[in-house]
């Protein structure tokens, strides 16, 4: 591909191509951001003409990403969201006065000690403005890193890096199709899982659940089969629903119900499975909503270390 210079790149380009390739046709797309069909085409074409590649094949059924154009098109992605990211970042230093404290995080908020936290927080500092962000883990990192996040909640390594907090552990359960004859059963164990088709996104905390999978089956014949999707945990529990296979889920995802779908809490000779959480934040962040929020999180789970 031939040397592009920056300024050739309209963002707006770079969404409308985007738009094309999630819905699968120039006319949709349009329809879908409101604009007229001719400008959107214009748009696309004028970014090919910019990177100097055919993005899309064109036919009467619509239009699909070529190969140069899905590899185009996923660091697109990538782009617009660091640019989202950082006009949320920009945007907080007009907010100054009120404070503001921007928390990233990599799991449902549909109930268990996130949510229960975050009212906590609007409830104890109403004059605090309060941004989540919920990205990948490796996106979530880079803000954190890049000072565009206060403070970064999930399972997983702490960076070497960060100041860190252990916050809350959460059950890992399974998700079945209500026909399922797991779902029978009031618990399920890991060796139950072994001739299943478990479906994981490849999204986190799908590794947390690969790991935890693969410790608890060590040998790989007694492993189920285990298919990794590109798609969000929402999609999974679709595609569970639909009879597709099973998933795992933590507890706090059990708080979104969703129609032909339930949870069995998942065992072993010991006990329950669980997954450990963490807040994460940089050394040097001296914002004051962010040292408001650390104590409330050391008072709400004292017997874990506490924040220095």
């Amino acid at each position: 591909m031939p040397y592009v210079r920056a300024n050739r790149i309209d963002l707006l380009d770079l969404r409308f191509a985007i738009a094309a390739a999630d819905c699968g046709s120039l006319r949709q797309a349009a329809e879908l951001l409101s604009v007229r069909h001719s400008v959107l085409s214009r748009s696309i074409r004028h970014l090919e003409h910019s990177l100097g590649a055919v993005l899309f094949e064109r036919s009467s059924s619509g239009v699909c990403p070529t190969p140069i154009g899905r590899n185009v098109l996923r660091t697109a992605r990538m782009v617009l969201e660091q640019v989202d990211t950082l006009v949320v970042a920009s945007e907080s230093n007009g907010r100054s006065e009120c404070g503001y404290l921007s928390v990233g995080f990599w799991t449902s908020m549909s109930a268990g000690n996130l949510r229960a936290t975050l009212l906590e927080c609007r409830r104890r500092f109403p004059q605090i403005e309060l941004g989540t962000v919920e990205r990948s883990r490796s996106r979530l990192t880079a803000a954190l890193r890049n000072g565009m996040l206060d403070v970064l909640i999930g399972t997983g390594e702490v960076s070497s890096l960060n100041k860190a907090l252990p916050l809350w552990s959460e059950r890992v359960l399974v998700s079945l199709p209500k026909e399922h004859p797991l779902a029978a059963r009031d618990v399920v164990y890991w060796t139950d899982l072994r001739n299943e088709r478990v479906l994981l996104s490849q999204y986190d905390p799908g590794r947390e659940f690969e790991d935890l999978l693969i410790s608890k089956l060590v040998s790989p014949e007694n492993r189920p089969t285990i298919e990794r999707h590109d798609v969000s945990r929402g999609i999974i529990k679709s595609l569970v629903s639909m009879g597709f296979g099973i998933s795992l889920v933590m507890e706090s995802d059990t708080g979104a119900t969703f129609a032909g779908l339930i949870y069995r809490e998942l065992r072993d000779g010991t006990g329950s499975s669980r997954i450990s959480f963490s807040a994460q934040w940089r050394a040097d962040n001296e914002n004051p909503a962010l040292k408001g929020f650390l104590k409330l999180l050391a008072e709400r789970y004292p017997s874990l270390t506490s924040a220095e």
